[in-house]
């Protein structure tokens, strides 16, 4: 079963969630309860081998490229 993001349009937060077919539309919103859920793209993280530099934190949580990796950073 496929893990995807939403954002919620009622409590404007976003959430990952475990959505059992392609058929998403109807899925609550876990924090609040809404029906009202937009499908986020996803950003996943790789791991390169070489000398390729390290992903850098773009200050947006859902678009960083280093939140999950375990590296220190900020936002």
């Amino acid at each position: 079963m496929p893990i995807y993001e939403f954002h919620c349009e009622k409590c404007n937060k976003d959430s990952e969630i475990l959505v059992r077919s392609s058929n998403w539309e109807g899925t609550k919103c876990p924090l609040c309860g809404s029906t009202k859920l937009s499908k986020k793209l996803s950003v996943f993280a790789s791991s390169a081998s070489g000398n390729e530099s390290a992903p850098s934190c773009s200050g947006v949580p859902s678009s960083c490229g280093r939140c999950g990796t375990g590296k220190p950073h900020s936002h």
